[in-house]
């Protein structure tokens, strides 16, 4: 029996939108109000999502408990109140867009839910702004299509 699991947390954190190859007239016109030279900050939402058997002994197909001390330790503790463009070795080079932000947190954690599968991660930047990240997508062979 397949079951999927959603655990929710949420982190606060400064971003600055920006672009080095860009000249400033552009990454302003692209990023406008989120190019702020000083950053500026979100409270986001994070729900991960997991799927796997249950386990007939347990009961479970991951302990809630461990799910959610992966996310705290993999991702919270190294992005909660820190700026996002200098402080996370994680997105070290990345622009902090809200869907890059998702991608690499799905980095954080594929390896790290076992014996579960990550299917989703979702990162809510506002209330009304939500990005939605299911993994890689792989290459469909001549013969699977």
């Amino acid at each position: 029996m397949r079951v999927r699991l959603v655990s929710g947390s949420h982190f606060a954190a400064a971003h600055r939108l920006h672009r080095e190859a860009w000249d400033d007239e552009t990454n302003r016109r692209v990023f406008d109000k989120c190019n702020n030279p000083h950053g500026h900050g979100h409270t986001y939402e994070l729900e991960i999502t997991v799927e796997g058997d249950v386990d007939p002994e347990s009961g479970y197909v991951m302990d809630f408990g461990e799910l959610k001390r992966t996310v705290e330790d993999a991702v919270i503790r190294k992005v909660n109140r820190r700026h996002l463009n200098h402080d996370v070795p994680f997105l070290s080079g990345v622009n902090p867009t809200a869907e890059n932000i998702a991608v690499a947190i799905w980095g954080q954690l594929e390896s790290r839910v076992a014996p579960a599968r990550l299917v989703r991660v979702s990162l809510n930047e506002t209330a009304r702004n939500r990005v939605v990240y299911e993994g890689p997508r792989t290459a469909i062979s001549g013969s699977e299509r």
